[in-house]
């Protein structure tokens, strides 16, 4: 909680904040638990959602958070983290992947309706995803959004959970790595996370000489570096992440199909020649 915002209001920002955070660590520990007599769970995967909970945990509880509050560079570093960086790790953590393994058959049969449904087959979409992620920054700084966040708690909520949520679907359609009926094509994937890389390069730029209202020049020209150059380090990483899918996926359609009784059967004779019959017809029996 800042320091400048005392109140009930911002000690219950704070406590869903752990709340949430806390049931994050629970819930996926609880699913190794119960999926534990499986084949052995990635330990990188945990390891990626652990770090996840850490870079938000980071961002919204500590020093950082209550930065934040007063400095438009340390918010542009909770955008960074909470945005980008958190929902990357998370993402790779394949979390509804190990729910699947970890629910019994009913509730895994519930959670792939679930995924199957209409409303997560459009917010899964990436152009949707894309659209919902880039245009939330852009309401944040062109509106009078960003002063309201800091001036309420509840709105300082929403706006991160905003954030959260976009950055977690918009990375989950564009790099992600649970299963999902509804998977746009790479070459989709690929045009939506270039448009959105541009648009996030754009706002940063556009920061730089037109901040927000009340956020000094100096602030705001290290806010908008560390938006432009902190972002292209995740980008970095997701397009890593992206070709390494690509690559994965070109080698699996060139890879040749094998049928599964294959080696179950003995190979077929090939039918004799004519020649081959007349001399066996003339060699006679024996």
């Amino acid at each position: 909680m800042s320091p400048h915002h005392g109140g009930a209001d911002w000690a219950a920002v704070e406590a869903v904040a752990v709340l949430a955070l806390a049931v994050g660590a629970a819930g996926y520990a609880a699913a190794l638990w119960a999926a534990r007599h499986r084949s052995p769970w990635p330990v990188r995967r945990t390891v990626l959602w652990f770090a996840g909970l850490g870079c938000a945990g980071a961002s919204l509880l500590g020093p950082l958070a209550a930065a934040a509050h007063g400095s438009f560079a340390a918010h542009m570093v909770v955008h960074l983290l909470l945005g980008m960086a958190a929902p990357l790790l998370l993402v790779l953590g394949a979390p509804v992947t190990l729910a699947l393994r970890a629910l019994p058959v009913a509730g895994a049969r519930c959670l792939a309706r679930l995924l199957r449904s209409r409303p997560v087959r459009v917010l899964s979409h990436p152009v949707v995803a894309g659209t919902l992620n880039a245009g939330g920054l852009w309401v944040l700084y062109d509106t009078g959004l960003y002063a309201a966040m800091h001036a309420s708690a509840p709105v300082h909520a929403a706006v991160h959970a905003h954030v959260m949520l976009a950055g977690y679907l918009f990375t989950a359609a564009v790099v992600g790595v649970d299963p999902d009926p509804h998977r746009g094509s790479l070459r989709l994937r690929a045009a939506v996370l270039v448009g959105y890389l541009t648009v996030h390069a754009v706002l940063a730029k556009r920061l730089y000489g037109d901040p927000p209202a009340g956020v000094g020049t100096a602030d705001a020209q290290l806010g908008s570096r560390i938006m432009y150059y902190g972002g292209d380090a995740v980008d970095v990483a997701l397009l890593v992440v992206f070709f390494a899918q690509w690559y994965a996926a070109g080698r699996t359609r060139a890879a040749p199909a094998v049928s599964w009784t294959a080696g179950l059967r003995p190979p077929a004779r090939s039918r004799p020649g004519p020649r081959a019959r007349r001399r066996a017809r003339r060699a006679g029996p024996g």
